[in-house]
Parts: C-alpha cells; structure tokens; sequence
C-alpha cells in the first residue's frame, strides 16, 4: 500500500485529471450541441458562419476596427471565436434591416447582442473610453 508523500501526490494527480476531463468534456459538449441541427435543418454555426459570409461585403475597415477594439478585452485564445459569433450577429441584423452597409450603430446593436450580460459592464467601459453615448442602446443591456 502506497504511504506518504507517494500517495498525496496520486490522489492530487488523479483529482487534477477528473477535473480537466470534466472541464474539457463540458466545453467540447457545448460545442457539440451547437453543431446540431435544429427545425430548419441548419444548426447554430451553420446560421452564424450563413450571415458572416452573407454580409461580408458589407463591411467597411471603420467598422472593422470598431469590432476588433470591442474585442480586445477577450482572452486572445478565445477572441477568433468571439469576433466570428459577434460578426454573425452584427451580419444578422443588417440583412434583416437591409442595411447597404455595416454602421458603428450596427455594431454597437450586434456586440450587445451577441454576449451575456456578464460582458456588458466591459462594453460600457470601452465605449464611454470610445466617448460612445450608451443612451440609444439601453433597451439591448
């Protein structure tokens, strides 16, 4: 039978390995369950990559940088996804509104949109830095 030292260290490793199993199993099952296809046929990525490639002309090098600025404050890790998912949501509402090109207005609408309310307060900070009135967007936080 293992003593000491030997045995904390097993226990410690073992519970370090249940933990990022469960981590990372949680993570890839969210990932999947966006993957699935829903009434119409299409699933959540299939609508999101639909409406970036939908409005991609749309975009402007302002708005572009508008949108990297907003998402500056994401881990670099998980920015590319952030930008992806935001930039689906910002092409939804333009083709919605038949918008002839993407403005600082329908950015602000889509970022809002896009993230949880947790990541508002970040939002409100980079656009009164930006001297960006909130006041228009209240009814979106």
């Amino acid at each position: 039978m293992l003593h000491g030292w030997f045995m904390w260290f097993i226990l410690l490793w073992t519970l370090f390995l249940i933990g990022s199993f469960a981590i990372g199993g949680y993570f890839m099952f969210r990932k999947f369950l966006k993957q699935l296809p829903k009434e119409d046929g299409k699933s959540v990525m299939d609508w999101e990559e639909h409406y970036v490639q939908q409005s991609l002309h749309l975009w402007h090098d302002d708005e572009k940088q508008l949108l990297n600025e907003l998402v500056s404050p994401v881990p670099e890790l998980f920015r590319d996804v952030a930008k992806h998912k935001i930039a689906g949501k910002i092409g939804e509402l333009a083709l919605k509104e038949q918008a002839p090109k993407i403005t600082k207005d329908l950015v602000i609408k889509g970022y809002i949109q896009a993230t949880p309310k947790r990541d508002h307060k970040f939002l409100r900070k980079q656009l009164n830095e930006k001297q960006i009135d909130v006041t228009p967007y209240e009814h979106l936080f």
